[in-house]
């Protein structure tokens, strides 16, 4: 019934237009009652958005199931789940898209799901880093990053019309992310060592997951000072 609603909703919003359609309207093209509606959906809003609430206790069960040694890499796998919901049906995710650009009021709906969505990856993150001081704010930038990530490749996917696959915009996103966060926990920089003798040999010794980028940044420092001293 949920899904009848939200089909016959979603019909009459591309047919009527938003605001032009009413409650009545979707009752009677559904075939039920007003009541049937409001036991599904309190508003006409979420009609527009009915697998949401589904995705989200998805992305929190699997956040708390998940195996937490790596915290951001979990919460970047979260992300995707919301990702996989979107391209499960990518006709309705675009003409979905189409709909929240013309309406006000459901780009405001749109932003408190995803709202949603963060606060839940941030909740995770907090139970692994700390729950006050910087702790807590790493955990908001971070989840903050992830959606934004994440949300940065999907609207590439839904401009194009659903062309393509959605998965390789999205996984480059969440890759910088990963990038600039390493697995969210606190490392110790990278330790290089210079052994000199007919050849000037670097040896850099770093902690597993050190992100590449500050590897060789750590290697070019090391290097110019080598340099300056001759």
């Amino acid at each position: 019934m949920r899904e009848v609603l939200a089909q016959a909703a979603f019909q009459l919003f591309l047919e009527r237009g938003f605001e032009q359609t009413t409650v009545d309207d979707i009752v009677a093209r559904a075939g039920v009652g007003r009541r049937s509606f409001f036991r599904y959906f309190p508003s006409k809003e979420d009609a527009v958005f009915p697998d949401h609430e589904r995705c989200l206790a998805e992305v929190t069960a699997f956040l708390a199931a998940v195996d937490d040694s790596d915290p951001v890499a979990a919460v970047c796998d979260a992300a995707r789940i919301v990702l996989r919901m979107y391209s499960a049906n990518p006709q309705f995710s675009v003409q979905r898209y189409r709909l929240t650009r013309e309406v006000p009021g459901l780009r405001t709906y749109e932003l408190s799901v995803v709202r949603r969505y963060e606060q839940a990856l941030a909740g995770h993150l907090r139970g692994r880093f700390g729950e006050a001081g910087d702790e807590a704010l790493r955990a908001e930038v971070i989840a903050a990053s992830v959606v934004a990530a994440h949300n940065n490749g999907l609207r590439l996917w839904l401009r194009s019309g659903g062309a393509g696959d959605p998965e390789v915009a999205v996984d480059h996103a969440l890759s910088l992310v990963r990038d600039v966060w390493g697995s969210g926990v606190e490392r110790p920089a990278p330790v290089p060592v210079v052994a000199s003798g007919g050849n000037e040999v670097i040896v850099m010794v770093a902690p597993k997951g050190t992100p590449m980028w500050r590897v060789v940044q750590q290697i070019e420092s090391v290097v110019g000072q080598g340099s300056a001293e001759k």
